[in-house]
């Protein structure tokens, strides 16, 4: 007896207590391939309470290739969706999340974009829902349906550009790249894996097209959420810069990169002060202590580069944080050398 055909495109969807949600989200699956074996659906029941996994089990017969892994706790969406790549078969992945949703041939469009430009990856921007609301967001790399160098896409530091859009769903992969563990998330992070997830993309894969297709429906203000939430979690944000500021530190051009990264750093660790009154005051404390080691990491030459930028309201926020920078330091950006 033959093997049967190995599926075209293999899609994850990590979930905890999502029943309010999957099955939009799996139903949205369904019309995404003419022939319905062509996809391969791997669901990580991550720990939910709720009827998440009966919900996804109940699919069964109209996505044939659906697996269902169930954790008896949860282990976070970085490892949730590790744990649903070494599951998958398929030539092309996809990353879904469980309370976001898909229009019809979504996933046929960028395969065929995929095996048209035979690239590490293709992106695509996506569709925002809050209530009845929508809103286009846009990636930021203008030029579409031609092959790029993601090298070439990190900068100016002084403007959004495509590490920026760290989105994992936003875009389809080639397998091949996952042996150069460009697909998988730093493990234990159970937010902001996406950031040194997407550097990391953008440092060491050869190609890649931004392209249009059928949108990506993404859902805020889910409650639950870990973009609503202020507890301990929230502290995964210094790792997750930590983990990104050794990957460029090791790069052949780390004075080219360091300063879009320190940009960022400022703008994360800002934003995360200002939501921190919401915090316990041991989480605010924490924040504050890993946010101070994070800048002290940084070569202050690059710091002091950079810091001459910051915004009023900006350098409030990260006032007491920042360590004490001598004026006699001098930094020109690579970016800026050449010009």
């Amino acid at each position: 007896m033959s093997s049967p055909a190995r599926p075209r495109v293999s899609v994850i969807v990590p979930g905890k207590d999502a029943e309010n949600y999957i099955a939009d989200t799996l139903t949205s699956l369904t019309r995404q391939m003419p022939d319905p074996h062509d996809l391969e659906v791997i669901v990580v029941n991550d720990g939910s309470k709720d009827a998440t996994g009966d919900i996804a089990e109940s699919y069964a017969s109209r996505l044939p290739n659906l697996k269902v892994l169930t954790n008896a706790k949860p282990s976070g969406l970085a490892n949730a969706r590790n744990q649903g790549l070494a599951e998958s078969t398929g030539r092309y992945v996809v990353y879904l999340d469980s309370d976001d949703w898909l229009a019809p041939r979504r996933l046929e469009v960028l395969a065929d974009a995929m095996e048209a430009f035979r690239v590490d990856f293709v992106r695509s921007d996506h569709t925002t829902v809050d209530g009845r609301k929508r809103n286009i967001a846009r990636a930021p790399q203008a030029r579409r349906g031609v092959v790029l160098n993601p090298r070439d896409s990190i900068l100016p530091a002084t403007d959004s550009t495509m590490v920026d859009y760290p989105y994992a769903w936003a875009g389809m992969f080639d397998r091949a790249i996952e042996q150069d563990g460009l697909l998988t998330f730093p493990k234990g992070l159970h937010t902001a894996e996406d950031r040194p997830w997407i550097w990391q993309l953008f440092l060491k894969s050869r190609s890649y097209a931004v392209v249009d297709a059928p949108t990506l429906c993404y859902r805020r203000s889910v409650s639950g959420s870990l973009t609503s939430t202020y507890d301990r979690r929230q502290l995964d944000i210094i790792p997750a810069l930590r983990t990104t500021l050794d990957l460029i530190l090791a790069d052949k051009e780390a004075e080219r990169f360091l300063p879009k990264l320190t940009r960022t750093t400022f703008a994360l660790v800002a934003h995360h002060m200002s939501r921190s009154r919401k915090m316990t005051p041991d989480v605010r404390r924490d924040l504050k202590a890993g946010a101070r080691d994070l800048f002290a990491a940084i070569p202050p030459n690059v710091l002091a580069h950079e810091v001459r930028y910051l915004k009023r309201e900006r350098e409030r926020l990260l006032h007491g944080l920042l360590p004490h920078l001598s004026k006699d330091v001098s930094f020109e950006p690579a970016e800026e050398a050449t010009r």
